[in-house]
């Protein structure tokens, strides 16, 4: 009995000793952490490892926020970096790029947003799914709280599948693929296969 108990206070020493910084997502006070995080643990990567992009996920996002800047101009503020979406005080949620009209934003100081973006971008993602009860429910469950929590369009780029999907507020969820002419908004849009082939992707 003992024994069980020494066990039982291990497992929990051990809980606590997981470093703050790698939570990627928290979730009604249940944190989602980066991918590779146990191999950080174990000494088997740098923490940059598992938080940086790839070049693909890099490139993708720096040719979106040329096209939004260029096209929303100083009415809108296009954040990105994995802006972090506070929900409430143990929810929140992290944005690859997130587009909002500037009058929205109060102050800009170093908290999360907390006022619902316009439009969301996610490029792949950086939680590790391995620890999630369902993995892949993870996707589905994200956007539907972006989208709860105002967001008026999610829009998803998966760079192993090529795939995009899409999901609005009151409309039915789209998946496509990256050839596809995808509107971000009325007199924006954008052709993934296009903008990336200059580069040979």
């Amino acid at each position: 009995m003992v024994k069980l108990s020494l066990e039982f206070l291990n497992m929990e020493v051990a809980v606590q000793k997981i470093p703050e910084n790698l939570i990627y997502e928290m979730v009604k006070g249940e944190p989602i952490y980066y991918k590779g995080f146990r191999a950080y643990l174990n000494g088997e990567k740098q923490i940059e490892e598992i938080m940086g992009s790839s070049k693909l996920q890099s490139l993708i996002i720096a040719e979106l926020i040329f096209l939004l800047r260029s096209f929303f101009g100083d009415d809108y503020l296009i954040f990105t970096n994995e802006i972090g979406l506070q929900f409430s005080k143990k929810s929140w949620r992290a944005a690859d790029i997130a587009v909002i009209q500037a009058n929205k934003v109060l102050d800009i100081n170093n908290k999360y947003l907390e006022v619902a973006p316009d439009i969301v971008f996610e490029i792949d993602t950086k939680a590790e799914l391995n620890e999630i009860k369902n993995p892949l429910g993870y996707y589905h469950e994200k956007t539907d709280e972006l989208l709860k929590f105002g967001v008026e369009k999610v829009i998803w780029i998966f760079t192993d599948t090529k795939k995009i999907m899409i999901a609005e507020q009151n409309k039915q969820w789209i998946l496509t693929d990256w050839k596809e002419n995808i509107e971000i908004k009325k007199g924006l849009s954008i052709d993934l296969k296009k903008m990336l082939g200059k580069w040979g992707v």
